[in-house]
């Protein structure tokens, strides 16, 4: 082994200690925060293990004590102490299934629902008040970080992922810069298309900033879990003719409908606003897009062929009459 080779190997190696210890750290500051070390959770007669277990039987859909050991990962013999203890006080009750004489499916009695609805409005309560503390911009950070963190370390099979969940919102400031920036990554990264792109972007984007019609107009942003994922743009073209421009769906939020939820909300828009039209720009390699647009009543009215961003393309405009 070379001295730079050596000398490489001591810095990665120092680089994943600190990285370990950056998450370690992390790890030691959050079971404070949950209070994980305490003897009881919430100043309740539970433990952290006991509470969970009585949430996932509290919001389940009647589940078995396989059913909960695997959404928590519990040891099978410190499940089954915890359940009788719960059923000894009363807590919760077992239903044999139907299917499987074997099994048996939890819920809570009346008792166990008197007693554990203090500890979910303390913890609705507390949760509250830690986000209270932060303003708009750091609480979707939070929630993006959090987020984030549970896709890239999460393993729990898809039937168990939790609901990608979105919603629509006028545009704040950045946001704009964002969608030039997003339509210039993405496009590059799944069509190969180079500059002047992002330059038409921007100068799409600058016109409509410059030239708004609060009446007429509208922007839409697309947010999931505090992180923009989509957009579109309806600019007025004419006084009768309103423009789609701009819309993308970023591969995060691909599959939940939200091209055809944004395309829909301009379509409701435009009737409202009095246009009697509306007309957009796309290309032909853009086959999702062209679906939506197709399978919202727009037709396809001419195509054209040129070299543009490094690529051959064929540009077709379609039109919806309203």
């Amino acid at each position: 082994m070379t001295a730079g080779s050596r000398a490489t190997r001591v810095f990665e190696d120092r680089v994943a200690k600190d990285r370990i210890a950056d998450v370690r750290r992390f790890n030691r500051f959050y079971t404070r925060q949950l209070g994980v070390l305490r003897k009881t959770y919430l100043d309740s007669p539970y433990t952290l293990g006991e509470a969970r277990v009585l949430y996932e039987i509290a919001n389940g859909r009647a589940p078995t004590a396989s059913d909960i050991g695997r959404a928590l990962d519990l040891d099978a013999g410190y499940l089954s102490r915890t359940l009788r203890n719960f059923e000894k006080r009363g807590l919760i009750e077992r239903k044999t299934s139907a299917s499987d004489a074997r099994q048996s499916h939890l819920a809570l009695s009346a008792r166990g629902r008197k007693s554990f609805a203090p500890l979910e409005r303390r913890s609705q309560r507390d949760t509250a008040a830690m986000l209270a503390r932060l303003d708009g911009a750091d609480e979707a950070r939070l929630i993006a970080a959090m987020s984030t963190i549970e896709q890239l370390l999460g393993t729990a099979p898809d039937n168990h992922a939790p609901e990608r969940r979105y919603t629509l919102r006028r545009p704040t400031p950045g946001d704009f810069g964002w969608i030039v920036k997003r339509h210039a990554e993405l496009y590059r990264q799944e069509y190969g298309w180079i500059a002047p792109f992002e330059g038409v972007c921007a100068q799409i984007v600058a016109d409509f900033i410059n030239k708004f019609d609060e009446k007429r107009e509208r922007c839409w942003i697309a947010e999931m879990s505090g992180e923009n994922v989509g957009s579109i743009m309806l600019a007025k073209d004419s006084d009768a003719v309103a423009r789609i421009r701009l819309l993308l769906v970023d591969p995060k939020a691909r599959g939940l409908g939200l091209g055809a939820r944004l395309t829909d909300e301009s379509i409701r828009f435009a009737r409202r606003a009095g246009y009697n039209k509306m007309t957009l720009w796309t290309h032909s390699v853009l086959t999702a897009a062209r679906h939506i647009y197709q399978k919202a009543g727009f037709k396809l009215m001419r195509t054209e062929r040129h070299r543009s961003w490094g690529r051959p393309v064929v540009s077709e405009h379609w039109d919806l009459e309203l």
